[in-house]
């Protein structure tokens, strides 16, 4: 049995309720492996559980990926040996820890090419990105698209990974501070949501051509006029809510403004099992050796540190990823 250090919620509420732990750690179950992690991801659903937006039993941990090596295998376990370093988005709740047991069909071996920081900070949003530009919609070269949050961990994915495919990115950003990153990432032009009339600057910036799709991230404060920036027949990807949820929209509005289509999709049903998980990894760690996308850490923290991670995060204040430093 070892010892591990996690963080423990036992309310739901502001980044003070998280609190680091010791507790021992049981030898991995069967189908299962203990891993020592070196890096652990931050994404944003973590805000949202943590303040009970996406209720969590309580106690419970935080966190959906990390990457590190593995320590120990239990019973049944073929495919992953001791020494081989992975990583995982989709082990359940509880990545904000320095060890874990998680169950070996969760996880997927990291290449050389691909280091644990890379993994860790890239594995959640990236394949976030290889579904919203693969599988969502399979983006073409020449394609106009609207990212929302271009400067964020998962704008600047879309963006860089869209533009490699051959479309035409257009990002928005919550502050002109964040519009030199967008522009980094690919953007050809970056429109700023502070704007009063941001679609119109949207047009402007396209000589007034619509989106073929619109990536939104945001919700709350951005659904209903993305929608008056795509193309008729286009499709808008409404994907998380950074400004809270996405108001309901009745059917009659899309046909209104262009016979829209409208989707509200999510990581985990897209790689729902192990084999479509690993093949989905493979085309993103692809993309990462050819350089379509690359890591981006804004800011690290410790986990002695999470609170301010959180923190930092809700006030947009980091630029890029976010990493946890077990």
């Amino acid at each position: 049995m070892s010892t591990r250090r996690s963080v423990v919620i036992t309310e739901f509420g502001p980044p003070q309720v998280m609190s680091v732990r010791t507790e021992d750690l049981p030898d991995p179950g069967p189908g299962e492996v203990q891993l020592r992690q070196t890096a652990v991801g931050f994404n944003f659903i973590d805000v949202y559980q943590r303040k009970g937006a996406y209720p969590l039993p309580s106690p419970t941990g935080l966190g959906f990926e990390a990457a590190g090596t593995v320590e120990a295998v239990g019973p049944g376990v073929a495919e992953i040996r001791t020494g081989d370093r992975v990583a995982y988005m989709n082990a359940g709740v509880g990545a904000y820890a320095d060890r874990r047991n998680v169950p070996a069909d969760k996880l997927v071996v990291l290449p050389d090419g691909v280091s644990d920081e890379a993994a860790a900070t890239l594995l959640f949003k990236g394949m976030t990105a290889q579904y919203l530009l693969r599988k969502t919609h399979a983006v073409q070269p020449g394609e106009l698209l609207l990212v929302h949050s271009a400067a964020g961990g998962v704008g600047q994915i879309l963006t860089r990974w869209a533009t490699a495919l051959g479309a035409t990115v257009i990002g928005t950003t919550g502050s002109p501070q964040k519009r030199d990153a967008a522009l980094a990432a690919g953007c050809k032009a970056v429109v700023d949501l502070n704007e009063p009339e941001w679609p119109t600057a949207f047009l402007e910036a396209t000589g007034g051509r619509k989106a073929r799709v619109v990536y939104d991230a945001v919700g709350k404060d951005t659904l209903i006029r993305s929608l008056d920036c795509a193309a008729p027949f286009g499709l808008v990807v409404s994907y998380g809510g950074a400004s809270g949820p996405p108001p309901a929209i009745e059917p009659e509005l899309l046909n209104k403004k262009g016979c829209l289509f409208l989707t509200r999709p999510s990581v985990f049903p897209h790689n729902a099992d192990a084999a479509t998980f690993r093949a989905n990894a493979a085309d993103l760690f692809d993309a990462i050796g050819r350089g379509h996308v690359r890591v981006d850490i804004g800011e690290r923290f410790s986990l002695d540190r999470v609170v301010e991670a959180h923190e930092a995060a809700e006030a947009r204040r980091v630029v890029g990823a976010i990493l946890i430093e077990p």
